[in-house]
């Protein structure tokens, strides 16, 4: 609870009274290594925000291959928006990668907390930003840089992910085999 609070300090700021009344919108879900939150083909019902642990977003693609779009970790919300938007049927699957805690809201409630905490609209407002500015880097780098460069720029940037996360999800997000990514690893390595 209190690792929400101090997340949405760092934009907007709360009193005890304020946030206890936002965290009474959300439902706190514990789940395990590799359960499944959302599947292909299900409405999108919920957005999640990671208070521990971290969870994905794939999708399955044309050779029936898990593709992983998005990570989220501590602090980090995920959700196929566009399907939780509109409430329709999602392309994508969200798993916990470890034991995660998570708040969830749906739609109906997410309106509800905007009414009566508006200060929550600054907030989701400038969460949207910074999800949508990450969204714009990823492209260009998937554009610009060489596989060995977007590994390097990847490990750089969340030496963090590498450490947590397995190397054949890494891969996955990265569009390579695994088989691909240990070349590059050991490449680097020598």
């Amino acid at each position: 609870m209190d690792t929400f609070k101090a997340h949405l300090n760092k934009f907007i700021t709360v009193t005890d009274e304020e946030y206890a009344s936002i965290f009474s919108f959300f439902k706190e879900i514990k789940v395990k290594k590799k359960q499944d939150l959302m599947l292909h083909g299900e409405i999108c019902r919920w957005m999640y925000f990671v208070s521990e642990g971290c969870l994905r977003k794939f999708f399955l693609n044309e050779k029936g291959a898990e593709q992983t779009t998005e990570f989220a970790i501590e602090n980090w919300w995920i959700t196929d928006t566009f399907a939780y938007e509109r409430q329709i049927q999602s392309d994508f699957c969200i798993q916990a990668v470890e034991h995660s805690v998570i708040l969830a809201i749906d739609l109906q409630q997410q309106e509800l907390l905007l009414k009566k905490h508006p200060m929550m609209e600054r907030y989701f407002r400038m969460v949207y930003q910074r999800a949508y500015a990450a969204s714009e880097r990823r492209i260009r780098y998937l554009y610009e840089m060489s596989r060995e460069e977007l590994y390097v720029h990847f490990s750089t940037l969340y030496p963090w992910f590498i450490q947590r996360i397995p190397q054949y999800l890494i891969a996955s997000f990265l569009n390579f085999t695994p088989e691909y990514l240990s070349e590059i690893r050991a490449k680097l390595r020598s």
